[in-house]
């Protein structure tokens, strides 16, 4: 094969339909690595919609109709035929010239995007783009077939590569993705985003012709049986400035949230009392298009303008101020005309029914309004303070509530929260319905949650044995009684009450019996989660008579989450008959605690995980936890 520059490789026409079902064959079998080829070799400058329609389409138009000569055998292991369709792949990416451009399959209403990948995966594709086609089509060679450098060659000159030395020099700086498949780079695994809900309604053309797309690799319609799909004109990229004209925004309709199982703010319709102002919304695009000094955004959010229409969620008047909502699929932006208004962006992406509950539309002092999901069906606020006081309805007409009271979550007193019910269309069982947010400042509150103490019930010897073939509780709603009472008692104490946090934990994770007869100590670890992936905890005590919980350490990490569940932390204690004790406590699995001093140390098991140890003075003392597996952890940072 190496050599040759013109037609692929064929067998005779009289050979009859047996080579062309043999070439059917080996596409259907390697349909996802030659589409992953081709991604890869084409031109950087399209975007990843169009990548990846024109992958599929070099791959789908790499099957001829006939043969006209017998391959022949690569040096390497592969079969001649796949040979030969690999190469008039590489040639249909290497050559997208005018005269030759790859007729794409056609896709109505649908942008279609690989997965965003990691930061190496994203440093990958910006080095893919400052290389030539050549050099591309060697790294993928190298990459996707493991072909050495003389085969990458061979090969690159058979598709046409006159430099191919070259190229493949080139290619060989580059180091491959840090997954053997990444996503990132996989046109068969893609996410697909709507693009003309609102036309396709008007129209009344709701057809999706996906085609001879073949995303699960099936590839069934490759030319062999079946009904010919009619050749498609190219698909053209998006006109400059498509994202950010009014004319395309995306509109959903009222009902898409009853009939869809992505609950999140791709399911929220368009609403709003000024959803028709195109001058409103062209001053909102301009401003996410070329952000200003106006231009807020939480920590770690892009601030680039969105690269497809973005979703319009909100256009309307509150409080005598224009405000619209947007959302581009990851990002939030909310912008508010006006003198002392501007934009503001915040990370939404891969949100549920409880994160996506709420958004914040107007901010005035301690008051908010808020707009609702449309599946959320009563709202209510309460103070964070009062467990067991009765929350109070707020009105939400459209979905857009009357001024409720916020305050600090950190001020163990005066914070209110949200208490929103949902719809029995999405939660069927009454019991998960109700969920509890909280305004941190940010556009999105954060999604309050509760993780119970393990079960068990301390007696007189302290030596109960808790049922260990039992899982780790997971965070429930912090609507019940139980959780009330420990956001009441501990929720100040969380780690990151700023904007950006998605969801707030508090875990009761030890109740400990104090010495002397003094009552109980209750333990808490409180976590904070990110949109961004970051997140942090904290571990804390409420002692008897104490006004609040006292810190006990805390820090960055994944402590207290569902990946790292131990935890274990101490404090000093001073008893009512003034004897001083060192109080310690961990989680359900911790079996032995270890405690060192200057000149003194103390190491027992721990049936009921706690700890109590009386010395004379406070000094610097370090703890250890053993688990049952053997493993040891240490406190959090104080």
């Amino acid at each position: 094969m190496a050599g040759r520059t013109g037609g692929a490789a064929v067998p005779p026409q009289g050979a009859g339909a047996r080579p062309v079902a043999q070439a059917e064959a080996a596409l259907v079998r390697h349909y996802r690595r030659l589409v992953r080829l081709a991604y890869l070799a084409l031109p950087a400058d399209r975007d990843r919609h169009s990548r990846v329609l024109a992958a599929h389409a070099a791959v789908q138009r790499a099957l001829p109709s006939r043969w006209s000569r017998q391959p022949e055998p690569p040096d390497g292991d592969e079969g001649p035929v796949y040979a030969a369709l690999r190469l008039r792949v590489l040639r249909a990416a290497l050559h997208p010239a005018p005269a030759r451009r790859l007729l794409a399959p056609r896709v109505w209403g649908l942008r279609l995007f690989t997965p965003h990948g990691g930061e190496e995966d994203a440093a990958l594709d910006r080095a893919l783009g400052a290389l030539d086609a050549p050099a591309r089509a060697a790294f993928a060679l190298r990459a996707v077939e493991g072909l050495n450098a003389e085969r990458t060659a061979e090969t690159l000159r058979a598709a046409g590569v006159a430099q191919a030395e070259e190229a493949v020099t080139a290619a060989a700086g580059l180091s491959g993705p840090a997954e053997p498949e990444p996503p990132a780079f996989d046109p068969c695994a893609v996410r697909v985003q709507p693009t003309d809900l609102l036309r396709r309604r008007r129209t009344r053309t709701a057809a999706l012709l996906v085609g001879a797309l073949g995303l699960t690799s099936t590839a069934a319609v490759l030319g062999g049986a079946g009904t010919a799909v009619p050749a498609a004109r190219p698909l053209p990229a998006p006109p400059a400035g498509a994202a950010t004209d009014p004319a395309r925004l995306v509109r959903v309709p009222p009902e898409l949230w009853q009939h869809t199982s992505r609950i999140d703010f791709t399911a929220w319709p368009t609403r709003g009392d000024r959803r028709e102002d195109g001058a409103l919304l062209g001053r909102a695009l301009a401003a996410w298009e070329r952000p200003g000094p106006q231009s807020r955004a939480e920590p770690g959010v892009d601030t680039a303008p969105p690269a497809t229409p973005p979703r319009l969620l909100f256009a309307g008047t509150v409080d005598g101020t224009a405000v619209v909502l947007l959302f581009d699929g990851q990002r939030l932006a909310r912008f508010t005309d006006g003198p002392g208004g501007g934009l503001d962006l915040a990370r939404a992406d891969d949100g549920d029914p409880t994160t996506a509950g709420a958004v914040v539309l107007r901010r005035q002092g301690t008051a908010v309004r808020y707009l609702l999901a449309p599946w959320v069906d009563a709202a209510e606020t309460r103070r964070i303070d009062q467990p067991d006081a009765p929350s109070r309805p707020l009105d939400h007409p459209d979905g857009v509530t009357a001024a409720a009271p916020a305050g600090l979550l950190t001020d163990c007193q005066g914070a209110s929260v949200l208490q929103l019910r949902s719809s029995p269309a999405i939660s069927p069982a009454a019991e998960k319905q109700a969920f509890l947010l909280a305004d941190l400042g940010g556009l999105l509150p954060a999604h309050l949650t509760f993780t119970p103490p393990p079960d068990r019930a301390p007696t007189a010897d302290r030596t109960p044995p808790p049922d260990r073939s039992q899982p780790d509780r997971e965070p429930r709603e912090a609507t019940g009684p139980d959780a009330l009472q420990a956001w009441a008692r501990a929720g100040c104490a969380v780690p990151d009450a700023t904007p950006g946090v998605r969801q707030l934990t508090v875990w009761a994770f030890a109740v400990q019996p104090l010495p002397q007869n003094a009552g109980t100590a209750a333990w808490f670890c409180l976590r904070a989660d990110r949109w961004n992936g970051e997140g942090s905890a904290a571990t804390a005590v409420l002692l008897p008579s104490a006004r609040g919980p006292q810190r006990t350490g805390g820090g960055p990490g994944r402590t207290c989450g569902r990946f790292e569940p131990d935890t274990v932390g101490w404090t000093w204690w001073r008893s009512p008959q003034g004897t001083e004790f060192l109080l310690a406590a961990g989680s359900r699995r911790v079996a032995r605690l270890t405690v060192k001093g200057p000149d003194w140390s103390a190491d027992k098991p721990v049936p009921d995980h706690t700890l109590a140890v009386d010395r004379p003075a406070r000094t610097s003392v370090q703890l250890e936890a053993v688990l049952e597996s053997g493993s040891r952890i240490v406190p959090l940072p104080r």
